[in-house]
């Protein structure tokens, strides 16, 4: 298969020009049993910012199967009406209030499967997807045996043909693996099908018979390496992840926790990579991790002590959730929130960096 040219492709390289504004918001609604069904999940917190671009991108999809899903974590600012009135065929779950990541996105797949959809997308709100990307996605799950994952190529959104992630591949030290492609310019070095050891769920095809299979997302860790933990318990069962080329998409980074980086990605990140890590990994793998984990904090904390100030908010929410992980592996407890310190150190950074903030969940 060749990778289409670039001039036939819908996104970074035409602006999204084609679809925005266009949209009747009908695509992939002709019941074309020759295709599997596919349901587009999105889980929105506070994104009413980014639904309308990643909501006429999705409905642009040349895919002639799919229906959409937009499930809300408690929104408050408007989100749930401006869905309703922008995109009135667009499937609108409320949930009420922030059940975290993993939870949230349970609802969907719940919901999804009670319909009959032999795969869900899952995607990022604050995302916009090539219009031809869950064909490609489709084609490769079908193609290849056991394959329970996919993804494409993601791209960062305003960064010019750069690279935010193309899965991860083994390494010789860290159980969860290597990021693959991040910040490298797409040059085709990344043009062939291949397996994966992990891939991110930026945006990613599951097979409604690893749901079956495995179930959803452990609720238990709110967000933050829950696919991780999904892909292990997956991989036990004998499911793969794989990597295709010819789906693309663009990613802003976690707006809705503030952007990647934000105290409250790290205070996650840190915690459930220590409680997946022991879940999954062997011993040797699990004190690899941890020790590269420490080290790095105690390195920064002294300098972000002195000199980068700005950055103190972001390592002791890492601390603070590398102690809260390291607590839960003898006294585990689920995630049901941000925790008050984490949502100080959310309110400290924002300010001293002048962001939004929009990640106070």
């Amino acid at each position: 298969m060749r990778l289409p040219e670039k001039d036939k492709l819908i996104g970074r390289d035409r602006r999204y020009s084609g679809w925005v504004g266009t949209s009747t918001g009908q695509e992939g609604r002709a019941g074309d049993t020759g295709w599997p069904r596919v349901s587009v999940l999105t889980l929105n917190w506070n994104g009413r910012l980014w639904l309308e671009a990643c909501l006429r991108s999705i409905l642009a999809l040349d895919y002639p199967n799919f229906d959409v899903t937009v499930v809300d974590n408690g929104s408050t600012d408007g989100s749930q009406e401006f869905v309703r009135s922008t995109f009135p065929t667009v499937r609108l779950i409320e949930n009420g209030r922030n059940l975290g990541y993993g939870p949230g996105l349970n609802v969907g797949l719940r919901d999804a499967n009670a319909r009959g959809a032999e795969f869900f997308l899952i995607m990022n709100n604050d995302t916009v997807i090539d219009r031809a990307a869950l064909r490609a996605l489709v084609e490769t799950s079908t193609s290849h045996v056991r394959a329970g994952f996919v993804v494409g190529k993601v791209y960062w959104e305003g960064r010019e043909n750069v690279l935010q992630t193309v899965g991860k591949r083994a390494d010789p030290f860290f159980w969860n693996g290597a990021t693959i492609g991040r910040g490298e310019r797409d040059r085709g070095q990344y043009d062939e099908v291949a397996e994966r050891l992990f891939v991110d769920d930026v945006y990613v095809l599951v097979n409604r018979a690893v749901y079956a299979d495995v179930g959803g997302y452990d609720p238990n860790l709110f967000l933050q390496a829950e696919e991780l933990d999904w892909q292990a318990r997956a991989r036990r069962r004998g499911w793969r992840c794989y990597f295709t080329p010819y789906a693309r998409l663009w990613h802003h980074g976690s707006r809705s926790m503030g952007g990647l980086g934000s105290p409250i990605s790290q205070y996650f990140l840190y915690r459930n990579v220590v409680i997946v890590t022991w879940r999954h990994a062997g011993l040797r793998q699990f004190l690899l991790l941890y020790g590269s984990c420490a080290k790095d904090l105690s390195r920064s904390l002294p300098r972000a002590l002195v000199r980068r100030r700005g950055q103190l908010p972001l390592l002791m929410a890492g601390v603070f959730g590398l102690l809260v992980g390291t607590i839960r592996l003898v006294w585990f407890r689920p995630a049901t929130g941000v925790p008050t310190p984490i949502r100080r150190l959310q309110r400290m950074w924002v300010r001293d960096a002048g962001k939004s903030a929009h990640g106070a969940g």
